[in-house]
């Protein structure tokens, strides 16, 4: 495994000043910026800066230039520590620069490079940067001639390392939908879904084993109408990505059966990768980069957990999730002592329209002072739903009519309260400006109020993509798939399994 996987890259800010200042002078020496260059660089509005850190050790930075009234833009500087030279890292964070002037909207990227460093030229080269001209005598107190350099990006395909954007076909099966999605590196083609939601209906909640049934009965028309809408055939395809977990193993099951049989079938590699992650990772269909460091809450029937992403394929943290049920869970069971239908996020948000959110003070789970120490960013909705249920249960034992609209805003307001809450005391603990929102249950119109209302407040960037892609799909699966195949990233081999508790640290299983 190749050495820049210990890499986490990250917006540089301010606070890096001093650790750029020391690998600044071991780099360039007599040509070092000073602090206050250095500084203004890391503050400006119509810059961008890059961290590379390995365990929290600077090991590397690069800055970009892009005034909003021009299409142009400029590389300002880039250095990496010696030791991690000839790893890939300086190409790493050229191809983060470049994607970066891209989604600023510039057609020209320009840089200036010393004439007796052949192997800065050399990358960039490779990279697509072109000789314009030379200033003689530029870098002083030497008189080294500064060579121009100029990258068409209107030519630039995104972010390839050198390969063509790959097509990917997802596939999702971790629950009780079966999604397969088709990407070109980070554009969408397809994405299908499949749910069997109807068949859980009767029961209140999703049956593992009729879930993988529906799995096995839909993988082969969904496959097929994602390829008919993509107007591809499998030939086209240049690889296979797969959910693998976390999930419902019997579900999981059928999905990585079905991914190693295609993969087998045609011969193409596959990659067995994390459905969390993958909420995550879809935003790049919509952005063309995921902006890191983000903070993400994903919220669905089987997972309410919060990440700390400042790396997509290489820094993944878990911060909390919940200790008991999900907050999609938690949906579905009041819906069913409220006698509403399931699924219950939709049947609650309807009923609560007419109630008031204030009638009823339902408890905040893990939010007390005592709580906080062990428990700041994890849920527990168990307490609320017993709540409820208890508040109903007395008005009935008493004979007492109760209002089914404040009893169901009162509790979407807690669960709402309680996930808007830890999502953005982790932003700002953590120093990170934006959050990512994901999962079924951001379908919830009040929890995207909320949540847009509070990143508003605190100055936090609020990410919500559209809600096709929130929910579980094949989509999320091929993007993420097509991220570690640009990424350089081997395929997984086919002794991979479903893995209903996979970690979300584990991006990739191999």
């Amino acid at each position: 495994m190749s050495l820049h996987l210990n890499w986490s890259i990250r917006e540089a800010h301010e606070p890096d000043l001093a650790a750029i200042m020391t690998l600044e002078h071991a780099s360039f020496g007599s040509d070092s910026w000073s602090e206050a260059n250095m500084r203004a660089e890391l503050t400006e509005h119509h810059t961008y800066y890059l961290a590379a850190e390995i365990d929290d050790r600077l090991v590397g930075y690069a800055g970009l230039s892009k005034l909003p009234s021009s299409e142009q833009a400029d590389i300002q500087t880039i250095a990496v520590d010696a030791q991690q030279r000839g790893t890939g890292l300086g190409r790493e964070l050229m191809h983060r620069l470049i994607a970066r002037a891209i989604e600023l909207g510039a057609t020209e990227l320009f840089l200036e490079v010393r004439a007796d460093n052949p192997i800065a030229q050399k990358l960039y080269r490779k990279l697509g940067f072109v000789r314009i001209s030379v200033r003689q005598n530029y870098y002083r107190p030497d008189g080294v001639d500064a060579i121009i350099m100029r990258l068409d990006l209107n030519a630039y395909e995104l972010p390839t390392r050198g390969r063509k954007q790959p097509i990917v076909l997802g596939i999702e099966s971790s629950c009780d939908e079966t999604g397969v999605g088709i990407v070109r590196g980070n554009t969408l083609l397809a994405n299908v879904i499949s749910s069997s939601m109807d068949e859980h209906a009767r029961f209140g909640g999703v049956v593992p084993e009729i879930a993988a049934r529906a799995h096995l009965e839909a993988l082969q028309p969904t496959l097929r109408k994602a390829l008919a809408e993509s107007n591809l055939e499998l030939d086209d395809i240049d690889a296979i990505a797969v959910t693998n977990g976390p999930g419902l193993g019997g579900a999981l099951m059928v999905g990585v059966g079905a991914a190693k049989a295609l993969a087998v079938a045609t011969g193409k590699p596959i990659y067995a990768v994390n459905h969390l992650v993958g909420h995550v990772g879809v935003d790049v269909l919509e952005r063309g980069v995921l902006e890191t460091p983000t903070i993400a809450l994903l919220v669905s029937g089987g997972h309410t957990s919060l990440l700390h992403v400042r790396d997509l394929l290489n820094d993944v943290e878990l911060l909390g999730e919940t200790i008991d049920d999900a907050a999609g869970e938690a949906f579905d069971k009041v819906a069913r002592v409220l006698g509403l239908k399931y699924p219950g996020g939709p049947e609650i948000d309807r009923a609560a329209a007419d109630g008031d959110p204030r009638a009823i003070r339902f408890p905040r789970g893990l939010s007390l002072p005592k709580d906080m120490e062990k428990h700041r960013y994890d849920f527990s909705f168990s307490g609320l739903k017993t709540a409820v249920a208890r508040h109903v249960e007395l008005a009935e034992s008493r004979g007492e009519s109760f209002s089914v609209a404040d009893v169901a805003a009162s509790f979407r307001e807690a669960v709402v309260d309680v996930l808007v809450t830890k999502a953005v005391n982790a932003c700002l603990d953590h120093n990170v400006p934006r959050l990512l929102l994901g999962g079924g249950v951001v379908a919830n119109r009040r929890l995207r109020e909320v949540a847009q209302a509070q990143c508003d407040k605190h100055g936090i960037e609020l990410r919500i993509p559209a809600l096709s892609l929130c929910t579980d799909n094949g989509a999320m699966i091929a993007a993420l798939g097509a991220q570690l195949i640009m990424a350089g990233r081997e395929p997984s081999s086919l002794t991979f399994g479903a893995e209903s508790t996979l970690p979300v640290t584990h991006v990739q299983s191999l």
